[in-house]
Order: C-alpha cells, then structure tokens, then sequence
C-alpha cells in the first residue's frame, strides 16, 4: 500500500507538471508574438567598483558594534568629500589650462567568454566587441575572462578575430584564465597583450584532433550498403558509413598538419616570445610551468586583477543577453520544473519516517 500511495502521489505531481508545462507553451507563444519586433537581445552594463563597495559595506556592518560603525560611516563620507573635492580641483585646474573636457578615470571593461566545442558564445562577443569599439578611449583596457577547453578550428577562429578588433583599436586587451584556455580556448588568449592565469589553471594543447567512428564493416555484415556519391576526388576524404581507402586517410592526415601549420604560426605572430615547436606538440601545462614556457605573462586570478583596478579604474561588467525564442524558454522552464519537482520527491522520501 505504500508503494501504491507513493506512486500515486508521483503521478500526481507528473500531471501536475505536464499541465505547467502546456500553460508555459501558451504563455511563451503569447509573449513571442507581442516582442516579434524586438532586438535579438540587449546590453547590460553592472559597475563593480559600486558592488564590491557595497559587498565591503555590508560586512564592516554586520562585525563592527553600533559605535565603531558610526565612527567608520562619518570617516569614509569625510573622505569621499575630500576626495570629490580634490577630483573637482584638479577638474578646474585642466580647464585652466585649456583642456576643454576634463580627464576621466580610465576604465577597465570585463568580459566573459565560456566557450564549449562549438564557441557559441561568440555571437554574444560579438555584440559586447561592437558596442565597445564605440566608445573605447586610449586610455582604457578590456579585460576577457576566459574558460574553453577548445573545439571547432573555424569557431574559434571566429571568436579570436573578435578580440583582434580590440587589438586593432590600439587598447590593451588582458585574458584571465581562471580554469582552462586549451587549444581554440588558447588560440583566442594569445591575441592578448598580457595573459593573466591561476597557479593551476590548464593552459596550452596547441595540437589538432580528429575522429569519427566507422560502421563500414558492422553495415557490410549485415549485407547493407552504403553508397557515397562525390564529385571531387577529395570531397570526402573519410566517412561514417563507407569504406575508408589509405589514400583518403592520407589526405585527412595532410589537412590536420596544415591546420596545425596555421596554429602554429598564428600562435607565434600573436606570441612571438614562446619557442613554438618546443610548445606545440598537443601538451598542456598548468599555469606556473605555462609561464616557464612564455604561454602566460602572470599568475594572478581575474578576481585578484579587478580588484588592483578598482582604485585607478572606473569597472564595468559588460554582459550581452540574447532573447530567447519561445522554445528556448519553454526548454528551461520544463527542465527547472522536472528539476524542482524530483527535487522534492527525494527530499521527502529522506524525511520520511521509517515504519
């Protein structure tokens, strides 16, 4: 009978869900056709200089006692005031001197960049790369927090020439590796100025890949062929499902070494301090042996970099948030119910009494 009560009460809550799910369908659908017009997404800009004051702030409150507090309050107001008032000075003194507009604080733009096999974040680097470009000045920085363990040559590639528009702009581009930047996930970080990366960050494995399964032989067992129809002697070089020959494997092996060629050498025009062919034999190093071997300049966290700026540099996270389509929504919305919903029957089936 317990058995029976509890999947009774799981059904339930499948229907439940089921039922969420196809009001969701509808509200989405509504929605997507009242924002048809709209972008494909928008900018968001958070100062980080204003959180982590804040974030500072709320922990001096909650460990100074009442008085200590107070005192701590009128101190800092009486700082920013002789801050404010020496900025607004030295603001009058440049006008003097015929500077029409002041000198601002330089500022220090972040990025992020979590890159899978297909670097589909690049169409949000993109939109963060082409809003910047406008309004970027000599004397600011972009910084990219990086994590990719690489994947496709073309879309890293594609990923990498959007950090050689900033480069080309003539503002410092700095990439922090937090966790990994291996393979396209280096091929992006050596177009900076300056590599920044954590002590065991996975840094390196300038090498190429390839591989696919063939099922020629389990097809020709159970007498089922495949035919493959090319005009082009080298149109398809290797398959899936054909025979494979010697000379396409062959052709195969030729286009990776020259795709590895093109690594190399965009690696070293980009690095010229690293001995290439001692570096890029497929290897990673983590991030004190990677600054041994020249692939990063420092060993500093991203979090470690932000906040030495914060005094010098205005700080701004810059995010693209691309619009999502209907279906999209519909895929979380569904997934987080499955979530919160198996969620709760585990956690009940923990607090439940045993009989």
């Amino acid at each position: 009978m317990e058995f029976l009560s509890e999947y009774g009460l799981f059904l339930a809550q499948a229907v439940t869900i089921v039922i969420s799910v196809g009001l969701i369908i509808l509200l989405i659908a509504a929605a997507s056709q009242r924002h048809r017009g709209e972008s494909s997404g928008h900018i968001e800009v958070h100062k980080l200089n204003d959180r982590y004051k804040e974030l500072r702030e709320t922990l001096r409150d909650a460990t100074l006692d009442p008085a200590m507090r107070k005192e701590s309050h009128k101190a800092e107001k009486k700082a920013e005031k002789k801050k404010a008032k020496e900025e607004s000075k030295a603001a009058k003194k440049q006008i003097k001197a015929g500077n029409e507009t002041p000198a601002e604080k330089p500022r220090l733009y972040v990025l992020d960049f979590d890159g899978d096999i297909r670097a589909s974040a690049v169409e949000q680097l993109r939109e963060e790369v082409s809003t910047l470009l406008g309004e970027l000045r000599d004397s600011d920085e972009v910084l990219l927090r990086l994590e990719s363990g690489g994947g496709m040559v073309h879309s890293y590639g594609l990923a990498s020439s959007q950090l050689q528009r900033i480069r080309n702009k003539g503002v410092k581009l700095t990439v922090a590796v937090d966790k990994v930047a291996a393979s396209g996930g280096y091929m992006m970080a050596c177009v900076a100025n300056e590599i920044i990366a954590a002590p065991f960050a996975i840094i390196g494995s300038i090498g190429v890949i390839a591989q696919l399964p063939n099922f020629h032989r389990v097809l020709k067992k159970n007498d089922i062929d495949v035919e493959i129809l090319t005009a082009g002697e080298y149109k398809r070089t290797l398959t899936v499902f054909g025979e494979n020959t010697d000379k396409g494997r062959e052709k195969f092996k030729e286009e990776l070494e020259d795709t590895h060629v093109l690594f190399k050498q965009f690696v070293k025009e980009n690095r010229q301090i690293v001995d290439i062919d001692s570096v890029s034999t497929g290897e990673t190093w983590y991030g004190q042996r990677a600054r041994d071997v020249h692939l990063v300049d420092a060993l500093q966290t991203s979090d470690e970099y932000i906040q030495d700026k914060l005094e010098t540099h205005g700080v701004f996270e810059l995010t693209f948030v691309p619009r999502k389509n209907w279906q999209q929504k519909l895929g979380i919305a569904a997934e987080n119910a499955l979530e919160r919903s198996f969620l709760k029957l585990w956690q009940a089936s923990l607090t439940r009494p045993k009989q």
